[in-house]
């Protein structure tokens, strides 16, 4: 292991893809603290800490954390690349539906360049929107119980806002797409990745404060109840790992084929059917479905009833926050595997290099049983997306942890999402690895990816 960390270190490309990766990090962290002009980022904080404690976690406390703070702070990536996740989604689901995007997406790599240029048109129209209200939103003291967060308001403050939060936007897609060109790893996950880790020095302190261990008349969590936790750290880890590597493998048969004196086939291979297909894609798929009209609802008045009980519903403690959110992760896993998975293609493929599955016929029979094992296996990756990504409302619940970013450290969304970036990011320093003819991070072995 320590060995092909060094192996790492002698490869000059592989040397620079790091490199490259950290100071396009280091750059987005340091934009994460460059504040929106004309807003009093002390009383915003102390706004957000008020809310939190008399209103609970919401669906802001989670883009908060994807964002590594730049949302409480209200900096230039306040926004973060949630809007530009939304409109991905909106444009995929588009493709399935219009017939002129449909054919687009089979034009190859130009069609896939033109549908990348209408997601980023559509991202500017969703930051236009989200800083529109945003801005309306603090320019109003009276949603901040009389603390004025916007000295100045007004129409230049608004428009300021839009084009620098769009900006900001944009900005951390470029990031994401140099990480994935010119560094290691997936851009946009490494990116979300790196505002997790932010976020963790502080909730240990909080974590140290609640505890106190020098203080027993401040101490707010006893010690079995810490205990428990770093047991249900190390489990919950330790699961995701494993499902994320997990796979069904269906046999495939090749008949023997004699060519001159020659027999060739014969021999039995797998199909692997991974039981977490998408990674973390469902489920930041449905984090950003969640984000966009849970922070338009936190801009509506309470007075009317109905805006009351939206706002409600996007309490992360609530049922039908819960259940919606379940819903979605649900419907993302099989929608995503839907899009990256064609079993009447491979069936095809399979019969024409004259591979068959034992026991089933080649062409539409076989389509139908690899759809009929991938549907079963996808449910099961889904359940456990699903519980994975409500666990840290049930610490919460249980164990009384007061904040959703405290409780994110122990299981939940971010802890899936780092270990699975992590895993492929492995992954991918392992294949260079093992081109260069070094030993890979698991010796006689190697890592599996997410997808």
């Amino acid at each position: 292991m320590f060995k092909s960390i060094s192996n790492v270190f002698k490869i000059e490309e592989l040397r620079k893809k790091i490199a490259i990766t950290l100071s396009l990090l280091v750059v987005y962290r340091a934009g994460c603290f460059i504040p929106t002009a004309g807003v009093d980022t002390a009383a915003l904080s102390q706004f957000f800490d008020m809310i939190a404690k008399t209103q609970g976690q919401t669906i802001l406390s989670m883009v908060n954390l994807f964002t590594g703070g730049a949302l409480t702070r209200l900096s230039i990536f306040a926004l973060g690349i949630m809007p530009y996740i939304s409109a991905s989604i909106i444009m995929q689901l588009l493709v399935n539906i219009i017939p002129v995007l449909e054919r687009l997406a089979k034009e190859g790599k130009a069609g896939y360049e033109k549908i990348n240029q209408y997601t980023r048109y559509l991202t500017f129209v969703l930051c236009g929107v989200q800083g529109l209200f945003l801005s309306l939103w603090l320019s109003n003291p009276n949603n901040f119980k009389g603390i004025s967060i916007v000295p100045n308001p007004g129409i230049l403050f608004t428009f300021t806002t839009i084009a620098t939060l769009t900006a900001g936007t944009v900005f951390i897609m470029w990031l994401g797409e140099q990480i994935q060109e010119r560094g290691i790893g997936n851009g946009i996950s490494i990116i979300i990745t790196a505002s997790i880790i932010s976020r963790i020095p502080s909730s240990i302190n909080q974590l140290w404060i609640l505890y106190s261990p020098f203080d027993i008349a401040k101490r707010q969590i006893s010690t079995p109840v810490i205990v428990t936790l770093a047991v249900v750290w190390f489990l919950t880890i330790a699961a995701v790992v494993l499902f994320t590597q997990a796979q069904r493998r269906i046999p495939i048969q090749y008949g023997k084929r004699i060519i001159g004196r020659k027999v060739y086939g014969g021999a039995t291979q797998y199909l692997p059917i991974k039981v977490d297909m998408s990674g973390v894609i469902a489920i930041i798929f449905a984090s950003s479905v969640l984000a966009f009209p849970a922070t338009l609802s936190m801009f509506l008045p309470k007075s009317v009833r109905f805006f009351s009980f939206l706002q409600g519903i996007f309490q992360q403690r609530g049922l039908w926050y819960n259940f919606i959110y379940v819903g979605l992760i649900m419907f993302f896993m099989y929608f995503y595997t839907a899009m990256v998975f064609n079993p009447l293609e491979l069936a095809n493929n399979l019969k024409r290099n004259g591979g068959f599955i034992p026991g089933i016929r080649p062409g539409t029979p076989t389509a139908q049983y690899i759809d009929f094992v991938t549907t079963r296996i996808v449910f099961i990756g889904a359940l456990y997306i699903a519980m994975i990504a409500i666990f840290p409302n049930l610490i919460m619940y249980l164990f009384r942890v007061p904040s959703y970013g405290l409780a994110s450290l122990f299981g939940g969304t971010t802890l899936l999402i780092m270990v699975g970036v992590v895993l492929d990011t492995m992954k991918q320093i392992e294949g260079q690895l093992l081109i260069r003819h070094y030993d890979g991070f698991i010796k006689g072995g190697s890592l599996k990816g997410r997808r």
